[in-house]
């Protein structure tokens, strides 16, 4: 994993804990719930991992299940091992797959964040997080201003916050960072979308970073 991709998902968790206004908030305190949301993650993490095992048992179990009841086996003698059979790949099986591969995959994520949060040599993903958070801090204005313009109408306060979130970085790391690819920044908050908020949250960010990025002359 990338050390900004890392660092852009630490900064979304790091504005979710934000629990009063943005500026009240010090370097200090960032840094602490920076600590507490890698806590956060590597908990997740391994929640989501005993999940996966549990359904690796679980699949196991009736594969096993599966081949002694056939009928190939059920006409073997007592006490005979029980020979292969081939398994059907039904659509049930294959969505349980797809389900353990989804649940590995973001607890590999978490624990690369985590990795990547702790190691010193790699202190630049916590230290663009927070520049991420003071940035908006000192600009959080403008910013949701920006956002309020582009949602056609929509109060801001009424919009999903995940979805604010999101926005928030993108713009963060657009206008005022300025030195990641403009298509980076707005793949990964499409993805980040994917990830962690509803079906229509990803045409909707790309449609107000679409605005911005037109209306500021980034393209």
């Amino acid at each position: 994993m990338q050390a900004r991709r890392a660092a852009r998902e630490l900064a979304f968790i790091l504005f979710s804990q934000f629990d009063k206004k943005i500026t009240n908030y010090s370097k200090n305190d960032l840094e602490n719930i920076i600590l507490k949301s890698v806590r956060i993650l590597t908990s997740n993490a391994s929640d989501e991992l005993k999940t996966s095992v549990g359904a690796l048992i679980d699949m196991k179990n009736r594969i096993d299940d599966y081949e002694a009841e056939h009928e190939i086996n059920l006409k073997r003698p007592l006490g005979a091992t029980n020979l292969p059979v081939p398994i059907p790949m039904t659509s049930d099986m294959s969505g349980r797959i797809n389900e353990m591969i989804d649940i590995a995959e973001k607890a590999l994520l978490a624990l690369e964040i985590a990795e990547f949060t702790t190691l010193e040599s790699q202190s630049e993903v916590k230290d663009y997080a927070i520049k991420i958070a003071e940035l908006f801090q000192k600009n959080h204005d403008e910013i949701d201003q920006l956002i309020q313009k582009y949602s056609k109408g929509w109060d801001i306060d009424r919009l999903v916050k995940m979805d604010k979130d999101i926005l928030r970085i993108a713009i963060v790391e657009l206008l005022y960072i300025k030195d990641a690819p403009m298509k980076v920044v707005v793949d990964e908050a499409l993805e980040l979308a994917k990830k962690y908020s509803t079906d229509d949250s990803s045409s909707f960010i790309n449609g107000i970073l679409a605005k911005v990025i037109v209306d500021n002359g980034l393209n």
